[in-house]
């Protein structure tokens, strides 16, 4: 039988409701949130709960039944364990997950995030809850202020990102963190992403960029048209309105999700409406994500471009122009 899920003795909670239970001491996550936690509910049930609350709203956004369909065996799969889910993973890792009818490899990574993190990103993106802010101040010596400032400087989305940031010297830059700050944080972060790593497997392969292209004109062509569901996101929208559209669609064997970036830079240089985030996995890939902008200079000026890829969008454009792409 799975036991009853506990707070761990120091876990705070102060921390910003509905999203993180983090030690703030350590950086470690300890616990699911509590506003998502009944009293007494077992680990096992408030993570199938966690995956049947994904596929609602998922059938309120138009996803595709066959995705949702795949949330709500997972659910039933976690509930009908006979021991606890962290268990599991603590002794096989995620292959003990996929062992279990219904879950595979992109389900399985969610549910190892929901167990070693206390979050699920996914989760907090469908409900227009996602803060980077709230994650930043995860990270010991980031407090509420320098979190803000760090995400309106350098535009950083992930505590992956972070890292970078902190070693190619952006993050030193941003006021009021400094060398020894920085320096600080990049163990810190070395330290929290090397326990993540171990249980987080990175994404074997990549949607092609014909294919994000495409997600990324259907979104804003559908989004233009007002054919999308919207959802309230929680940053930037005082008046609770829900103006942000949202497309999960799927080609091939990937499974897209859409949403104009909603970042303090992206409002700051007005491209909430040009700049457009793509989430996506595959049946037995983990998540991924990028951003699709209008390039802004060089050869691809005025092109829709992934960040990141721009190479690859070269050839994609000479390809379709019918042009040798050498």
């Amino acid at each position: 039988m799975s036991r009853r899920w506990r707070p761990a003795p120091f876990a705070s909670s102060s921390w910003v409701a509905g999203i993180d239970c983090v030690c703030k001491q350590t950086g470690d996550v300890n616990d699911i949130s509590a506003s998502d936690r009944h009293v007494g509910e077992t680990l096992n049930q408030s993570i199938a709960d966690r995956l049947r609350e994904s596929a609602d709203l998922l059938t309120q956004q138009g996803a595709n039944p066959f995705r949702v369909a795949a949330y709500r065996r997972a659910a039933d799969s976690v509930e009908a364990l006979d021991e606890d889910i962290d268990a599991v993973l603590e002794r096989r890792g995620v292959d003990g997950l996929t062992e279990r009818p219904g879950i595979g490899r992109a389900l399985g990574a969610a549910i190892a995030e929901m167990v070693h993190t206390g979050r699920w990103r996914q989760l907090e993106r469908l409900r227009g809850e996602a803060d980077p802010e709230a994650l930043f101040r995860s990270v010991p010596g980031i407090g509420p202020k320098l979190a803000r400032r760090v995400h309106h400087s350098l535009d950083v989305e992930t505590l992956e990102e972070l890292e970078v940031a902190a070693h190619d010297g952006r993050l030193q830059a941003v006021p009021g963190i400094g060398s020894r700050r920085a320096a600080m944080v990049r163990g810190v972060l070395a330290n929290m992403l090397a326990r993540t790593r171990a249980w987080r497997p990175h994404p074997h392969s990549e949607p092609e960029v014909t294919a994000l292209l495409a997600v990324d004109r259907e979104y804003r062509e559908e989004a233009e048209r007002d054919r999308l569901p919207r959802i309230a996101p929680r940053r930037f929208n005082p008046s609770g309105e829900a103006w942000l559209p949202v497309l999960h669609t799927q080609h091939e064997t990937w499974h897209f999700t859409a949403l104009f970036s909603n970042t303090a830079r992206a409002h700051e240089l007005e491209r909430t409406r040009d700049w457009v985030v793509i989430y996506f996995h595959g049946d037995a890939e983990p998540e991924g994500q990028c951003t699709v902008v209008t390039e802004t200079r060089g050869p691809l000026v005025g092109r829709r471009v992934v960040r990141g890829r721009e190479a690859d969008c070269r050839v994609h454009y000479l390809q379709a122009e019918g042009e040798p792409s050498s």
